[in-house]
């Protein structure tokens, strides 16, 4: 596959979008074949799935539920778009992906890591970002500035979403290569663009 699979990941409110927006706006400008999709979505059975894990009134499903669909509807993405995109020399700019699932349903509902990674493997075809910029913001934060409509996961209590932060630092401390901090607290988005435009520019020019 000659394209490139670059992941968006961060906690509630960290400014996700409005980067991978800036992020595809000045790729193309740099000539580039983009691709910007989001997960769990994307396509129309993937979107399907994203309702019902979003939505607040289905309270009762169990963590392992929730795995197994967010897994589902990653399935069907990697089939239908991504694998496709990248056989045709497409840069993906991808709004989560698996270390999403490991930190809101492995370290945020201590559910097996390895586990998640295993059934990971299966769903992705073992697909793996070439990149992954992390949004770090304080957690009290980020769930603020999400705003009042939160979602099934974002009115979750703020000990879970803390959880999901350390989790997104565990691993970012394990695979440093793949996994840039980038930290939001008290920044400007054009200084934090400028920082995450040095990380494209320089994995991108690895891969020349």
């Amino acid at each position: 596959m000659s394209g490139m699979f670059i992941t968006f990941e961060g906690a509630e409110g960290s400014g996700k979008s409005t980067q991978i927006a800036r992020c595809e706006q000045y790729l193309k400008q740099q000539g580039h074949d983009v691709l910007v999709i989001r997960e769990p979505g994307g396509v129309k059975i993937s979107e399907t799935v994203r309702a019902i894990l979003l939505d607040p009134a289905n309270t009762e499903m169990g963590a392992e539920c929730e795995v197994l669909l967010y897994m589902a509807a990653r399935a069907q993405l990697v089939r239908e778009v991504i694998l496709p995109a990248l056989d045709a020399g497409r840069i993906i700019l991808c709004d989560r992906f698996l270390d999403s699932t490991l930190v809101y349903q492995g370290f945020g509902h201590g559910m097996d890591l390895e586990q998640i990674r295993g059934i990971g493997d299966f769903a992705t075809c073992k697909i793996a970002p070439s990149l992954t910029i992390l949004f770090d913001i304080d957690t009290a934060e980020g769930l603020r500035r999400a705003g009042d409509q939160k979602d099934r996961i974002e009115q979750r209590s703020l000990e879970y979403h803390s959880r999901v932060r350390q989790g997104y630092l565990t691993l970012a401390r394990q695979e440093p290569q793949r996994i840039k901090v980038v930290g939001v607290d008290g920044r400007k988005k054009e200084d934090i663009f400028q920082e995450v435009r040095g990380y494209l520019d320089a994995r991108i020019q690895e891969r020349r």
